[in-house]
């Protein structure tokens, strides 16, 4: 299930997110592990449409593990390695029983789900404020929808 990032926190560390000029997001698709691709798909379906505020846009390329809303965008992506920065001493944040990895200083708009089936990456600029909002909605449905491993792992 879980698998170590391979290029991904290069390619995140490189601000690989875009706008396009017909309002899509460019951002690399996951690769989720087959028993986690039910799972992320199955999340990536009950997303909302609007988030803080702002639209679903599409994703480029098209992805049934990855979502986008507005612009700036606000970015999710399931199955996605596990996080470069994630050790058994991490500080997580706690959000409706989903542990989430926050971003290293360069990345602080970054956050990681952990402790599930399949890891969970969402993208909050700055611009929209305080994460919180986004990070309790996509919370409630990751418990729905991936399980948790067991206690103590990440």
């Amino acid at each position: 299930m879980r698998r170590a990032a391979t290029g991904i926190a290069a390619l995140c560390a490189a601000g690989v997110l875009a706008s396009c000029s017909a309002g899509a997001v460019e951002m690399p698709a996951p690769t989720p592990e087959p028993a986690a691709a039910e799972m992320c798909r199955a999340l990536v379906n009950r997303l909302p449409q609007t988030l803080f505020d702002q639209e679903r846009v599409e994703v480029r390329p098209e992805t049934p593990y990855s979502a986008a809303w507005g612009d700036p965008p606000i970015a999710l992506r399931c199955g996605v390695g596990s996080p470069a920065n994630l050790r058994r001493d991490s500080r997580l944040t706690v959000v409706n029983e989903i542990a989430w990895l926050p971003g290293s200083e360069d990345r602080p708009e970054l956050f990681t789900a952990v402790g599930r089936e399949a890891y969970v990456e969402m993208t909050v600029p700055a611009s929209y404020g305080a994460p919180a909002e986004g990070l309790v909605e996509v919370s409630n449905l990751i418990k729905q929808e991936i399980p948790a491993l067991p206690p103590g792992e990440l």
